[in-house]
Formats: structure tokens, C-alpha cells, sequence
């Protein structure tokens, strides 16, 4: 059986919870291995709705569920999500949940230097979540970062505050801030510690003795690889790797482990926040994608900008990101519109470009080349085999899949589990 690493092949948003979900309950482990709670998967299992930011997906399954050591983990928002779960009736324990233990923390001095930050860029906002992801990234490769092992080395901590604070009391001069408050810090830590530590472990080695067995891994991605920080709308980016090498360095289990990569590519293109967006709609049919795929983030609530399938962004993620193949979701969002565009390639000052450039500048100027392929009135929603779907619809997923050059392995037809078409199994592969 192979492993499956999960990824968003867009700006995020593609509906990778729901498959995750799907995919979850046929794995024996799920591992998150970057990102933090800046990432909202939404999973629809019947009449409940659970709204996740941080705890990988399969824990409403039961499934073993691990943070690994790539994600940046803020333990209040960790424990606020784990009780609310709790009350929808999930059982958490430390049976089924792990915590690496060698995985940065994002303190309460994070999330203030992230608004910070934010407020003073003026026109360059990049639409960070403001909950301080970037600067704890930035404290762990300045090798400053307090982690989780260090909850259990309170007493020790004082070198390391000693590097925190010379580097965080300088920028919060800057803003007109007083320095950290380093006994008020070391409180809210001490308050913290116990909970956190309860699941804390050298996830790697639970992993490789899950891995032994014979026992099936998905690697769950957060964000997409089009805000990777080296691939993505730079500097319009998260601030990880994204695509889907990262699933080996940010879980402690070696590139050989993470398999098939599955690549989660919505039927049309969204993005939340600042940054270029070639195919995006302004007019009617912006809106109607808007209203009809419920494009608001699941962790901010912010409008998504919405457009056509931008062809070529997702063969440049798939090749980047070396994706097996795509589950392509939202499809019943285009059913009833007469005409679909969708992106083959870019017009640049005269130029024709079949791939999007890496300069800020280039990328604000791209104008889309556009297909266009005859829409289909017949819904598709809720369709678990191609005999259910509309013969336009089966059209326009052939010629994504021809487009982006990667086959399709799943169709998403609603938020429900069940309405998947599976084409390849992932698992089987």
C-alpha cells in the first residue's frame, strides 16, 4: 500500500479537508508537517460541520493523528480547538494525537509583531492572518525559537530568552513598543506547558514504527503551492514550503516515505489577500463562483477573489511539486454557466508565456489567454460515478487534466464525504 502526501496545487482554499477527510478514513495515520493555524480545513461528515485550523483532519475519524516538526504551534489556539472538537463530540487523547517534540512554538509576542508589521506596510501588505506564523518561522531558522521540548525545561529557559528578547525588544522599539514582558511570557508558558505536553513525543520515531508495519500514511499539507515561500506569488507567499518535499523534512520520515502526491486543484481559481491573480473576475460571473462555492476563508472570514481555471499556474504546481495526480473539487460551482473560460497561457508585453514569471512586477502584468468551452445546465452535484455527470462536464475535466499535463485521480462534487468520484486510488497506487 502507498503512502499519500496532500497538497494544495493552488493559493489554498482548494477544499482539501474534504478530501483529506475521504482519504482519512482509509488511512492509518495523518501527519501535518507545515504550516499553522493559519490553515482552515472544513469538513462536512453528515449534519456536522467541524471547522479545523491546526489539528489535521483525521482526528475527527479517530485516525492517528500527528503534528510533526515543520508546523509552528501556538498552544493556546491548539487547546481552544482540541475543546471545541471535544464538545462535537471528538475524542482526543494521546492514543490518537501526537505532537512533535522538537516543534517551534508561536508565542503571544508573535501575533503582536505580525500586526505590528502589518499595520506599518501601508501599500506593501502582504494579508498576512495576523497570527504571527511568519515571525515564528523567523525566531526558528534564527535559532531563537522556544519549543515544545523546552515546556518541559521552564527553569532552563533563560539563555534562550536571553536571544529571544535582544532580537524582539530591538523591533518592538522600532514600532514604539516596550520590550517583552519576560515574566509575564514565562507565566503564560508555565500555565500552558502541562496540556501541550501531555501529546508531546519524537513523533519520528512513532512514525517510523507506523511505517514498519506496514500501515498507511497521509501527509497532510496546509496553504497551497502558490504561496510556497520559495515557489509561490513571492513575496505575496506563507512564510513554508508548501509543495510536497516538504512532507519528508517536516515529519522526521525520509522523501522515500510520502508516495503518491495527490495535488487538490478547485474547478476554478480563488485567493485570499494581496498578490496577483491573472484570471480574476470582476463582473457577474465572479460574483456567482463567490456566492455559489461559499468563498470565505474558514479561519478569517475574508472574501475570497475568484476567477477561472488558470491552466497554467496548476501545471506549474504540479511539476514543482511533482504531483501523481489531481482530485479536482467544487465542480458542481460551474454547473449552469453557458460559457467556461479557462487559462492557456499568458500575454506579456508582446510576449506569449506558457508559465507565470517570478518578478512581482511580471506577474502584476500577465493578461490570460483564455479557452473557452461550452458550459452544461445539468447539475452535477452529489455525482459518484462519470455516468452521473453531464457529457460538458466529463469535457472539461478531460481538458484540465490535457492542460495541466497530470491525470485526474479524484472528482469532488459537494462538501459531503461520499459524493467523490474515484478514478485512481491513491492508496493503491
Amino acid at each position: 500500500m502507498a503512502n499519500v502526501t496532500v497538497i494544495g496545487a493552488q493559493w489554498g482554499d482548494e477544499g482539501k479537508g474534504k478530501i483529506v477527510d475521504w482519504l482519512a478514513s482509509r488511512a492509518d495515520a495523518v501527519v501535518r508537517f507545515q504550516g499553522g493555524h493559519n490553515a482552515g480545513h472544513t469538513l462536512v461528515v453528515g449534519d456536522e460541520v467541524y471547522k479545523l485550523s491546526l489539528l489535521p483532519s483525521g482526528i475527527v475519524t479517530g485516525t492517528l493523528s500527528i503534528i510533526g516538526n515543520g508546523v509552528v504551534l501556538d498552544p493556546w489556539a491548539l487547546k481552544a480547538e482540541v475543546e471545541k472538537l471535544s464538545a462535537q463530540g471528538v475524542e482526543i487523547n494521546d492514543d490518537n494525537f501526537a505532537i512533535a517534540d522538537n516543534c517551534p512554538l508561536i508565542l503571544p509576542i508573535h501575533r503582536e509583531l505580525d500586526g505590528l508589521r502589518e499595520a506599518a506596510a501601508g501599500a506593501g501588505k502582504i494579508g498576512t492572518t495576523g497570527r504571527g506564523i511568519g515571525p515564528a518561522y523567523e525566531d526558528k531558522v534564527g535559532r531563537r525559537a522556544i519549543r515544545v521540548c523546552d515546556l518541559a525545561h521552564l527553569d532552563a529557559l533563560e539563555p534562550q530568552l536571553d536571544r529571544l528578547c535582544a532580537h524582539h525588544d530591538a523591533l518592538r522599539a522600532g514600532f514604539g513598543e516596550p520590550p517583552v514582558d519576560r515574566a509575564a511570557l514565562i507565566e503564560a508558558l508555565k500555565e500552558i506547558a502541562p496540556y501541550v505536553l501531555q501529546f508531546a513525543q519524537p513523533v519520528w520515531k512513532r512514525l517510523k514504527k507506523v511505517r514498519k508495519a506496514g500501515a498507511r500514511i497521509l501527509f497532510e499539507g496546509a496553504q497551497g503551492v502558490l504561496l510556497d515561500v520559495d515557489h509561490g506569488t513571492y513575496p505575496f507567499v506563507t512564510s513554508s514550503n508548501t509543495v510536497s518535499g516538504t512532507a519528508a523534512s517536516g515529519s522526521g520520515l525520509g522523501p522515500s516515505a510520502t508516495g503518491f502526491v495527490l495535488g487538490i486543484v478547485k474547478a476554478y481559481t480563488t485567493r485570499v489577500g494581496s498578490g496577483p491573480f491573472p484570471t480574476e473576475l470582476d463582473d457577474d460571473d465572479g460574483q456567482k463562483l463567490g456566492e455559489r462555492g461559499h468563498e470565505f476563508g474558514t479561519v478569517t472570514g475574508r472574501k475570497r477573489r475568484c476567477g477561472w481555471f488558470d491552466a497554467v499556474l496548476v501545471r506549474q504546481s504540479c511539476a514543482i511539486s511533482g504531483v501523481t495526480g489531481i482530485a479536482l473539487t467544487k465542480l458542481d460551482v460551474l454547473d449552469g454557466f453557458d460559457v467556461v473560460k479557462v487559462c492557456t497561457g499568458y500575454r506579456l508585453r508582446g510576449k506569449i508565456l506558457d508559465y507565470f514569471p517570478s518578478h512581482a512586477a511580471d506577474q502584476a502584468e500577465v493578461e490570460a489567454i483564455y479557452e473557452e468551452m461550452e458550459g452544461w445546465r445539468e447539475t452535477t452535484a452529489g455525482a459518484r460515478s462519470w455516468a452521473d455527470l453531464p457529457a460538458q462536464a466529463i469535457k472539461y475535466i478531460q481538458r484540465v487534466q490535457e492542460l495541466i499535463e497530470t491525470p485526474v485521480a479524484l472528482v469532488s462534487t459537494s462538501p459531503e464525504r461520499e459524493d467523490t468520484i474515484l478514478v485512481r486510488d491513491p492508496f493503491q497506487d
